[in-house]
């Protein structure tokens, strides 16, 4: 009887779905099939930041240095050795005879290329805030490069780590629409993308670091988990990727079917528009604050996270126990004392609630709250597409927002999220305060030795 393994990440979490062949395994094609609610925004890291294109760029992709999920350390993938010659300077050595899916070298002048490119302002890259304190990509010889940095950069690692910084091939990249057309290194290829409906991907058989042990994967997109649920039960997927807790018990009691639950580094939270009253108000953001309670918003969502009052993690680098002390407590009293005292009740309110993963379950929970509280508030549903969209636009009340933070460093979750450098891009609650950008620039240049 075939066995089957539902996938639940507690916090976004990226699959690499490679492995060694072996003999016995190579007699029977071996074949992947998965869900996910949302389809992919576009297969480019340089032109797409969120995890939906991200679960799919990953395996399509490959980058410098690699997170050991296990233990959150940065090792070397594509790099056979580097060192740092002082504080502003990094050198680094390419394993050789690595080849793109069109057969290009992946050499010093593709990784130079890919990284001139996200930083590139014509480019508009989302994630060039990665690579942003690099003033030069050296090339030295064909399999060695250099970067270079106007301060020290910390978390340069990381960054190189992240997804968004997977090497590109230049050739591709500039005659057709990478985005659609991807042509990376990794473990697999795409061979078909039906919009709305399913990615199919193959094996590479020139991967770098083996023949992957799958032939193809496919991952559907279900926007309904009832939906993913019944595929899974009659066979005709492996595993669900992501799914809320509302779904637990009618999995627990499917036969063959085993639960993994992973945490991870990256948070989800509530933000709001700071460009527009009264939610730039902190009396504002204090009354919603008050009307939440947490402790059953965790039990409702069920996800495997966990209650923080730091907008880091307990996984995440740079993560402070003491912030712990501070934060809201649920108060519904305090709440209406402040929407009265305001006259916040008059203020028509909309929550922009993107359709993807959980956070339809969470919005309702958070609009359900607020109306209790005294709040004259709405919800707006969107796709995911056009949610990022309107949360880059600041074309929004109040919404939910996630960060994946793949590379584990606080300075990466900081500065992309609440730098001002970045409104307009991943500061989607465009929250601006010199004081604040200060302290996150001074985190990116202090190296822990």
């Amino acid at each position: 009887m075939r066995k089957y393994t539902l996938m639940l990440y507690s916090l976004i979490g990226l699959m690499l779905l490679v492995g060694c062949n072996n003999t016995e395994e190579a007699e029977v094609e071996q074949e992947l099939e998965f869900t996910t609610i949302s389809d992919a925004v576009g297969l480019s890291p340089l032109s797409v930041n969120d995890s939906a294109s991200s679960i799919v760029i990953i395996q399509i992709y490959d980058t410098l240095f690699k997170r050991d999920t296990e233990t959150n350390e940065i090792v070397p993938h594509l790099v056979e050795d580097y060192e740092s010659i002082d504080d502003h300077t990094w050198e680094f050595k390419l394993i050789e005879d690595i080849k793109f899916h069109d057969g290009t070298p992946l050499n010093a002048e593709a990784v130079k290329y890919t990284f001139d490119e996200l930083v590139d302002p014509e480019r508009a890259a989302p994630r060039a805030s990665l690579l942003e304190p690099v003033d030069e990509v050296e090339v030295i010889d064909e399999y060695t490069f250099r970067i270079h940095t106007g301060e020290p950069y910390g978390p340069l690692l990381s960054a190189l780590a992240h997804v968004n910084a997977s090497i590109v091939s230049p050739e591709a990249d500039q005659n057709q629409d990478i985005n659609n057309q991807p042509v990376g290194s990794g473990p697999f290829k795409l061979e078909n993308w039906s919009s709305g409906s399913e990615i199919v991907l193959v094996k590479n058989e020139d991967y770098f670091l083996g023949e992957p042990s799958l032939e193809k994967v496919t991952m559907h997109i279900i926007p309904e988990f009832s939906s993913s649920i019944d595929m899974l039960e009659t066979g005709q997927v492996d595993f669900i990727y992501s799914i809320p807790s509302e779904h637990f018990e009618r999995l627990e009691s499917l036969d063959d079917v085993t639960m993994n639950v992973k945490t991870g580094t990256p948070v989800r939270a509530f933000a709001f528009n700071m460009t527009k009253e009264p939610f730039n108000n902190l009396e504002f953001r204090q009354a919603v604050a008050h009307a939440i309670d947490r402790e059953e918003y965790s039990t409702l969502i069920g996800d495997g996270g966990i209650i923080t009052n730091s907008v880091l993690g307990p996984e995440v680098f740079g993560y402070d126990e003491s912030m712990e002390d501070l934060g809201y407590e649920y108060d519904l009293d305090k709440s209406r004392e402040l929407i009265e005292a305001n006259d916040f009740g008059n203020e028509e309110v909309k929550i922009m609630i993107p359709t993807q993963e959980h956070y339809p379950i969470m919005g309702e929970y958070i609009h359900s709250k607020m109306d209790e509280a005294g709040f004259n508030v709405s919800i707006e549903r969107v796709e995911w597409g056009t949610y990022l969209e309107l949360a880059a636009d600041a074309n929004y009340d109040m919404t939910l927002v996630g960060w994946a933070n793949l590379t584990g460093d606080g300075s990466e979750l900081f500065y992309p999220t609440l730098h001002s450098d970045n409104i307009g891009a991943s500061n989607r609650a465009q929250f601006n305060n010199s004081e604040f950008d200060q302290l996150v620039e001074d985190s990116r240049v202090t190296i822990d030795e």
